[in-house]
């Protein structure tokens, strides 16, 4: 994955509305969690706060903070090293992921942005919809969902040559999310140290060369033990 310094921020193109629609609902569909009662009809996941959708589009487009948070559950013996070793390097060197990656600015509460015209793209074709919950005494929260005809959508997605490699990558960002809150997964975020010292309103640099020298250690450890093994 060729990503450089700050410099080639400057030159990676401004997605499209409708690539920014299209991440939004495969991570509705791959991150969403099941409907209760009280959820509109139709619908078929939802995803109860932005602040989680910001930082699950985080991972899906920024491979390189993606691959990671994988390497760091790998460490902590929470992934199988054989299996995800690859995938991790994938991700860090296949031209694939290079070619969806778009660096997000940060705000105060982290990586951001605006998502209402790529929502209103979903919910003009029935894909998606957006509710407020609370009022005058309670701040009102944006909860997303999926409806069904987003689910088949989705689906029609998976059988796409390009496009499916976003219903494949949302699996990883669903592993590495887990069930936390977004503001949990903020934090996560801002551990990385790119992360956190990136100027206000500036686009979050990349981790790549960082990454890639954390797998290679991990690799190098793996394979001395293994050797290690054989000898004795």
């Amino acid at each position: 994955m060729s990503q450089g310094g700050d410099a080639s921020l400057d030159v990676r193109p401004t997605p499209s509305v409708m690539q920014h629609a299209i991440r939004l609902l495969v991570l509705l569909d791959g991150c969403g969690e099941p409907l209760v009662q009280g959820d509109p009809e139709g619908c078929v996941a939802v995803i109860r706060a932005e602040l989680r959708l910001q930082a699950l589009d985080f991972w899906l487009r920024n491979p390189d903070y993606l691959a990671g948070e994988l390497l760091s559950m790998v460490e902590a013996d929470g992934l199988p090293a054989a299996e995800y070793l690859p995938v991790i390097g994938d991700l860090l060197e296949s031209p694939e992921p290079d070619l969806h990656w778009y660096p997000m600015p940060r705000w105060h509460h982290g990586a951001y942005e605006a998502i209402d015209d790529a929502f209103s793209v979903l919910s003009a074709y029935g894909l998606a919809q957006v509710r407020r919950k609370g009022g005058i005494r309670k701040t009102a929260r944006s909860q997303f969902f999926l409806t069904e005809a987003g689910r088949v959508a989705v689906e029609g997605l998976r059988t796409e040559k390009v496009l499916s490699w976003y219903t494949d990558q949302v699996k990883l960002v669903a592993l590495v999310a887990g069930s936390d809150v977004g503001s949990k997964l903020k934090q996560r975020q801002y551990e990385q140290a790119e992360y956190a010292r990136t100027k206000l309103g500036t686009k979050i640099a990349p981790i790549h060369a960082v990454v890639q020298e954390r797998l290679d250690a991990v690799t190098t450890q793996i394979d001395s033990a293994d050797g290690a093994e054989r000898a004795s």
